[in-house]
C-alpha cells in the first residue's frame, strides 16, 4: 500500500495531476500546509529532500503563524474539522496566498464546503481556490506492506477505549465510525473492494457490518461510485478480489506483551520508536564532569530508518544476533574501501609523503584507480551515515538487551507459549534482582497466567502476587487480565501459539571477534523457528479455505452483492492470493512480522496488516492497568 499511497501524495503535491517522468523543467514553487493528522500520514513517505524535489519549499501547520506569501500558490492537506475549515476560511480573508489547492483527508460534507464558498466569495477569493478533492489518505502507511489508522487522537480509538467497562452505546458507535471511516478511505485508495470475514461477537464484527454497509451504499451510487472506472485506476490487485480478515485483539493478548528477539520489533519495544521515526539519547563523552558541576544534558538524536535503507529492509525482521554481525561486516567492508582510498591518496603523493620518484605508467593506472575511487565517494559516504546509524541503534537495543536479560525472558516466553518444558521455575526469574526491570516481570507473569490451562491455585497466586509487589510491580494489569479470562472462558488451548520455540546455539562469545563494535559476552545466540501466532494461523485458514473449527463460524460479507447476503458460507471456493490482515484494538511488529514470514514461504501471495493503533508492550500494559484499576 506504500508506492500507491506515496503515488496519491506526489500527484497531490503536484496540483492533482500525475507528476511528468523526464521532464527537466523546473517544479513550480509552492508551500504545503497540512495540520498534525496530514504530517503524520506525510512523514513517513516523504523525506524533506523529496519534498523540496518537487517544488515544496515551505511545509509549515496549519494553525501556526504564517506570514502571506502572496505569489505562491498552496496546497492544503487537512482534515476536514470545523475548526481548520475555520482557519482555511481566515486563510482566505487574509489573501495568504496566490491559489489554495484545498486537499481532505477524508470526505468533506456538503455543509462545510459551503461555508469555505462563502468565505471565499466574501473575501473576493472564488478564482483563487483553484481546486478542492477529497484524497481518502485517513490512514498512515509505515511499510509497503503496514498501515495504522492514525497518530494523533489514537486514544479515542484505543484497546483501553473499546473495552472499557462503562462504554456507552453512542461512544461504541463512534469509535467504529472513525475505525470504518479510515478503512473505507483504505479500499478506495487501493481500488478494490474485499470479501470480508470476521469473528462474532465482538468489535471486529461492529466494524464489518459497518463496513460492508459503507462499502454497498457506494458501490449502488453508481454515478459518485468511487470504486468504478477511473477511480480504480489505483489498480495494485490482481483480478481476484481481497480478502479482508478483522480479527479482535482479544483474541491474543499474550503476543503484544510477548519480549522479542527480531530487530525492527526490538527497537519499538526498548527504543523510543515512531512512525519510522528512532529518537535515542546521544551518549555523551564519558569524561566525568567536575565535581558540583551539573551533569552534562543528553542530546537527543533521532534516525529515519526507511525503504531506501537496504540494510534496514534486509535486516528489520532477522534475530538481533545476526543482525549485530551484519552491521559488524559491514563496517569491516567500509574500512577496507577508505582504507584503499587513503593507499591511492598517498601512491599519488597527494598525502605528502615523499614515495620517491613515480613512473608515468603506475601514474596514468593510479589515476584511473583514485579517480573511479572518488566517483563513489558520494556513495561510501551514504553508506557510512547508514552504518553509523546501526551501530548507534544496535548498540542502544544491545545495552537493553544486557541490562534486563531480555533474551532470557524471550526464551522463557517462547517455552512458556508452546507448552515446552521449562528448566528454571518462574518464581526465580521474578525475585532475580538482576532480571529485567519490574515492567519485564510483569510481562513476563501476565503471559504465563494468560496461556496456564489452569490458573494457579489461590495459594500460589499470593506467592507469586507478593513477588511481584516485592520488585515493584504495579497488579493493576492483572485483576484486569483476571476478568479478561473469566469473561471470555476460551482460555488459549495449547495449539494457539503453535509449536515455536528457540534454538540456543551456546552464547555469543564465539560468533564476535575481539575487535567488534559488540560486545555480546553472555547473551544467548537464539535462532527463531517459523511458527504461526494466532493471527497468521487465522489468516492461513481464511485464505487457503481450510475448514478449522476456530474459523468455521466467521461471518461473510460481499459489499458487492446486491442484497445483503448474510452468511458464513463462502461463494468463492478458491483460495486466495492476496488479504488484508486488520487488529481492531492494536497491533504490534511481532504479528506484523510473523506475516512476513509467512508471506515469504508462499511465493506468489501477498498480505498486507494493519491494526487500530501499534503499541508496543509498555504502552499495552498501561492500558491494561487502567483497565484494571479498582
Amino acid at each position: 500500500c506504500c508506492p500507491v499511497t506515496a503515488g496519491l501524495s506526489m500527484r497531490m503535491l503536484n496540483f492533482n495531476t500525475s507528476p511528468l517522468k523526464n521532464t527537466a523543467a523546473e517544479p513550480v514553487w509552492k508551500v504545503l500546509i497540512y495540520d498534525r493528522f496530514g504530517q503524520d500520514i506525510i512523514s513517513p513517505l516523504l523525506a524533506v529532500k523529496e519534498l523540496r524535489d518537487m517544488g515544496i519549499t515551505l511545509h509549515l501547520l496549519l494553525h501556526s503563524d504564517r506570514d502571506p506569501i502572496p505569489d505562491v500558490p498552496a496546497i492544503y492537506f487537512v482534515m476536514p474539522t470545523e475548526e481548520n475549515i475555520d482557519r482555511i476560511c481566515q486563510d482566505l480573508r487574509n489573501q495568504l496566498y496566490e491559489s489554495y489547492y484545498l486537499n481532505f483527508i477524508s470526505a468533506i460534507s456538503r455543509s462545510k464546503l459551503e461555508d469555505i464558498a462563502s468565505a471565499a466569495l466574501s473575501a473576493n477569493a472564488v478564482t483563487q481556490v483553484t481546486k478542492v478533492f477529497d484524497q481518502y489518505l485517513n490512514f498512515i502507511t509505515l511499510e509497503d506492506d503496514m498501515f495504522i489508522l492514525c497518530n494523533q487522537n489514537k486514544e479515542l480509538i484505543s484497546y483501553h477505549a473499546i473495552n472499557k467497562p462503562d462504554i456507552m452505546d453512542t461512544e461504541m458507535e463512534a469509535i467504529m465510525d472513525t475505525i470504518v471511516d479510515s478503512l473505507f478511505c483504505f479500499f478506495v485508495t487501493l481500488g478494490a473492494v474485499p470479501i470480508i470475514r470476521c469473528p462474532r461477537g465482538n468489535a471486529a464484527e461492529m466494524v464489518a457490518v459497518k463496513l460492508d454497509k459503507k462499502l454497498r451504499e457506494n458501490l449502488r451510487d453508481a454515478r459518485n461510485s468511487l470504486f468504478t472506472g477511473d477511480n480504480m485506476g489505483a489498480g495494485q490487485f490482481s483480478f481476484q478480489r481481497p480478502l479482508f480478515v478483522l480479527a479482535d485483539r482479544n483474541l491474543d493478548l499474550a503476543t503484544p506483551l510477548h519480549h522479542t528477539w527480531t530487530y525492527q520489533a526490538l527497537i519499538h519495544d526498548v527504543l523510543d520508536f515512531h512512525l519510522n521515526r528512532v529518537s535515542m539519547d546521544e551518549s555523551v563523552g564519558s569524561e566525568a564532569s567536575p565535581s558540583g558541576a551539573r551533569p552534562k544534558k543528553k542530546n537527543k538524536k533521532s534516525y529515519d530508518l526507511t525503504a531506501a535503507d537496504k540494510f534496514w529492509q534486509k535486516h528489520k525482521g532477522s534475530p538481533f544476533p545476526e543482525v549485530a554481525e551484519s552491521v559488524q561486516e559491514e563496517l569491516d567492508t567500509y574500512r577496507a574501501q577508505e582504507d584503499e582510498v587513503k593507499r591511492l591518496k598517498s601512491i599519488m603523493g597527494l598525502e605528502g609523503e615523499d614515495e620517491g620518484p613515480i613512473s608515468s605508467i603506475s601514474m596514468s593506472d593510479n589515476t584511473a584507480k583514485l579517480t573511479s575511487a572518488v566517483s563513489s565517494l558520494p556513495e561510501l559516504l551514504e553508506k557510512k551515515r547508514l552504518i553509523d546509524l546501526h551501530t548507534n541503534v544496535a548498540t542502544a537495543v544491545l545495552d537493553h538487551i544486557k541490562s534486563r536479560k531480555l533474551d532470557v525472558y524471550f526464551e522463557y516466553e517462547e517455552k512458556l507459549m508452546s507448552k515446552s518444558t521449562l528448566e528454571k521455575s518462574l518464581l526465580d526469574i521474578i525475585s532475580d534482582p538482576d532480571a529485567g526491570t519490574p515492567e519485564d516481570k510483569m510481562r513476563l507473569f501476565l503471559i504465563f497466567y494468560i496461556t496456564a490451562l489452569q490458573p494457579p491455585s489461590e495459594t500460589d497466586l499470593d506467592q507469586y502476587k507478593k513477588a511481584l509487589l516485592e520488585t515493584g510491580c504495579d497488579l493493576s494489569s492483572l485483576n484486569y487480565i483476571k476478568q479478561w479470562k473469566a469473561f471470555t472462558k476460551i482460555a488459549a488451548t495449547p495449539s494457539n501459539y503453535g509449536n515455536s520455540g528457540v534454538k540456543p546455539m551456546g552464547l555469543f562469545s564465539r560468533v564476535m571477534n575481539s575487535g567488534s563494535q559488540f560486545v555480546m559476552e553472555g547473551v544467548k545466540h537464539l535462532v527463531l523457528k517459523q511458527h504461526n501466532l494466532p493471527v497468521t494461523r487465522i489468516l492461513d485458514n481464511l485464505m487457503e479455505m481450510k475448514s478449522n473449527p476456530e474459523t468455521d463460524d466467521y461471518r461473510y460479507f460481499d459489499p458487492k452483492m446486491l442484497r445483503g447476503s448474510e452468511s458464513s458460507t463462502p461463494r468463492n471456493k478458491n483460495p486466495f492470493q492476496e488479504a488484508i490482515v486488520f487488529v481492531v484494538g492494536g497491533g504490534n511488529y511481532i504479528e506484523y512480522q510473523n506475516l512476513v514470514d509467512y508471506t515469504k514461504a508462499k511465493p506468489g501471495k501477498r498480505v498486507l496488516y494493519g491494526c487500530s493503533e501499534l503499541f508496543n508492550a509498555g504502552q499495552f500494559i498501561k492500558q491494561l492497568s487502567s483497565l484494571g484499576q479498582k
